[in-house]
């Protein structure tokens, strides 16, 4: 079977949640596997204790219950170690970019790690997947690989199974057209994570819950409320008060730093 083409280690990972809110939820287990350039292999399973209850809704989904987790570890416990084993990484998943990757850093900015994603690349299995095929991990994994999903939900069984799928993906897609929204072909499925990150980057969001966004022209503008399309600078320099009402509102603490980034920019250029 065809192999990544790899500059530097990536990092394929799933996580089981608390829920689905990126700002509230937690993380109650994740999986990684790492992949090197040389093709070594390591994987890495952990429960944690995400200090809130998980929902009754959340648990018969992932099989994860309170009394699971009462003596596993919190994620600010082993946040250290997991930023180190990430270093470096780019990121990958099924359905990473809007979900795994948003939860992720929140957790690492609540344990006060600055856990840097800018010069990451992100491959998301799922967009390829929903672009080319637009189904399921179920379906995407019978499809591309013909096998049923054993204890599916499970992080371990997922993320294996995504892993499976990104390889078949980039056997069966080797050389096949591409056609967009736009009408502009291209053959965008190839052994090079760049590329991959460039074609599963759907929206350009600016933050990684996309509530900013870049439009046509490199601007981060706003992608939600009564400002949406408007640039964050304009709408600062009208309206200085929006600032401080979503620094104080219910949005990720990671849009929360992009803001507060645009502003120290707009101060500096001043």
């Amino acid at each position: 079977m065809i192999q990544p083409n790899l500059t530097r280690p990536i990092a394929f990972f799933d996580l089981e949640t608390t829920g689905v809110n990126v700002a509230s939820d937690r993380i109650v287990e994740l999986c990684i596997l790492k992949i090197s350039p040389d093709g070594t292999k390591e994987i890495k399973t952990k429960r944690i204790n995400p200090t809130i209850p998980i929902p009754l809704v959340s648990s018969e989904i992932h099989g994860i219950y309170d009394k699971d987790i009462e003596n596993e570890p919190t994620f600010k416990g082993i946040a250290k170690s997991l930023a180190e084993f990430l270093k470096d990484c780019d990121l990958a998943g099924y359905n990473s970019n809007k979900f795994d990757i948003p939860i992720l850093v929140e957790e690492f900015l609540r344990a006060e790690i600055d856990f840097e994603i800018k010069g990451r690349r992100f491959v998301d299995v799922q967009n390829i997947f929903h672009q080319m095929e637009q189904r399921t991990l179920k379906a995407a994994y019978k499809f591309y690989c013909g096998k049923e999903i054993i204890h599916a939900h499970s992080a371990q069984a997922d993320i294996e199974a995504t892993y499976e799928v990104f390889l078949a993906q980039l056997q069966k897609y080797d050389g096949v057209e591409f056609e967009d929204r736009k009408g502009v072909k291209s053959t965008p499925v190839i052994n090079d994570i760049k590329a991959l990150h460039d074609f599963t980057n759907i929206n350009k969001n600016a933050d990684l819950a996309g509530r900013i966004i870049f439009n046509d022209k490199g601007i981060e503008v706003f992608n939600f409320g009564k400002h949406i399309g408007k640039p964050v600078e304009q709408v600062f320099r009208d309206e200085p008060s929006y600032y401080s009402w979503m620094l104080n509102g219910d949005f990720p603490l990671y849009t929360k730093k992009v803001l507060t980034e645009i502003k120290l920019k707009m101060a500096s250029n001043r």
